[in-house]
C-alpha cells in the first residue's frame, strides 16, 4: 500500500487536474495496487461471508473522481481509495464491509484509513425494523457488541439522538442502541498496519468478527426489500 498512499499524499498537495493528468501513469500504478489488494480481500470475505460470492472488483470500487456539483470543495479528485464489499455489490443496498486508504488530508472522514462496518444511510423503513429487533431481542444485539466484535471498532455515535425516537421513551430496553441512527462500526488503523504484508489477512480476520452484527442489520433490510413492512 506504500505506493498508494504515496499516490494520494501527492494528490492532496497536488488536487488539479493539470497535475493529475501529468501524473496518470502514477495514479494508474496506485490504483492497480489497490485493485489487487481488492481482489484479495473479496476472495477472504467470501471465505466467511458466501453472500458475497461473486462479486468482481468493480462491483466494490469507486472513481477517483468527485462529483463536485453540490459541493462548496471544488477539488476535482478523492483523496483516498476506497473499496465496499456487501452483498449484490455496492449499489445493492445492502450493508457491507468498507475499507479505504487514505491521508489526513483527505476528504472523507474520518480522516485517515478506515474500516467500517454497517450501514451509514439506513431505509427508514429498515431502520424502523432493525429498533424493534433490538428491543424484542432480549439483549442479543447487545451481546454480539460486547462478545464478538473486534474492540478495534467501535459504533459510529456521529448522529447519535440525545432523546428516544418517536414510540419509545428512556424506560424502553436497550434505548441508548434504540437512539442510534446510524448503525456502522468504525475501526481507523494506523499507517503502520496499513502497510503490513499481511494487511488483506488482517483486515478479513476484523470484518470476520462483525459478521454477526452485519446479518443482524441486513436481515431488517431485507425483511424491507420482499415488501415485508407495514
Amino acid at each position: 500500500m506504500k505506493r498508494v498512499i504515496e499516490f494520494l499524499q501527492n494528490l492532496a498537495a497536488n488536487n488539479n487536474k493539470v497535475w493529475f493528468d501529468a501524473h496518470k501513469d502514477e495514479y494508474l500504478l496506485a490504483k492497480k495496487v489497490f485493485e489487487d489488494f481488492t481482489e484479495q480481500l473479496i476472495a477472504k470475505v467470501e471465505a466467511f461471508d458466501p453472500s458475497v460470492k461473486g462479486l468482481k472488483v468493480k462491483d466494490c470500487t469507486y472513481r477517483i473522481y468527485r462529483d463536485v456539483r453540490f459541493s462548496k470543495d471544488k477539488s476535482p479528485y478523492k483523496t483516498h481509495m476506497g473499496c465496499y464489499i456487501c452483498r449484490g455489490g455496492k449499489k445493492s443496498g445492502y450493508s457491507g464491509y468498507y475499507f479505504h486508504v487514505a491521508t489526513e488530508q483527505s476528504d472523507v472522514y474520518p480522516s485517515g484509513h478506515m474500516l467500517a462496518v454497517g450501514d451509514y444511510c439506513m431505509e427508514p423503513k429498515a431502520l424502523k425494523i432493525l429498533r424493534e429487533d433490538i428491543v424484542d431481542g432480549g439483549g442479543d444485539f447487545q451481546e454480539i457488541l460486547d462478545k464478538q466484535v473486534d474492540p478495534c471498532f467501535h459504533l459510529d455515535k456521529t448522529f447519535q439522538l440525545k432523546r428516544p425516537p418517536k414510540g419509545y421513551d428512556d424506560s424502553t430496553p436497550y434505548i441508548d442502541l434504540v437512539k442510534y441512527k446510524v448503525f456502522c462500526l468504525c475501526s481507523e488503523p494506523s499507517t503502520e498496519e496499513i502497510l503490513s504484508p499481511t494487511l488483506a489477512d488482517d483486515v478479513a480476520e476484523k470484518f470476520k468478527t462483525t459478521k454477526p452484527f452485519l446479518d443482524y442489520i441486513n436481515r431488517a433490510i431485507e425483511y424491507v426489500k420482499e415488501g415485508n413492512e407495514e
